[in-house]
């Protein structure tokens, strides 16, 4: 297992507007939904928003650990190892 560790408050941060999009869209599906018919009206729409954020969500948290790794590493001409020059 990785010690690398990503930033969750950042991910936090970045995802959180996304998740009150996402709730307010549920939320909307089921109070546009017909009268007898909130669940089969609002299924799908609220299940696509959901898959959505989820979709994003995991994005973000695997840029982050990407990030998080690119950041632990100093840029390759800064490392001291590069070869000698053959001259």
């Amino acid at each position: 297992m990785s010690a690398l560790k990503l930033d969750r408050e950042a991910l936090r941060a970045k995802l959180l507007a996304e998740f009150d999009a996402t709730l307010e869209a549920v939320a909307d599906a089921v109070d546009n939904a017909r009268d007898g018919a909130w669940v089969a009206d609002s299924e799908e729409p609220s299940r696509q928003a959901l898959e959505r954020f989820r979709r994003r969500a995991f994005e973000a948290a695997v840029q982050a650990k990407v990030d998080a790794a690119e950041a632990a590493f100093p840029p390759s001409g800064q490392r001291g190892d590069r070869p000698a020059d053959a001259s």
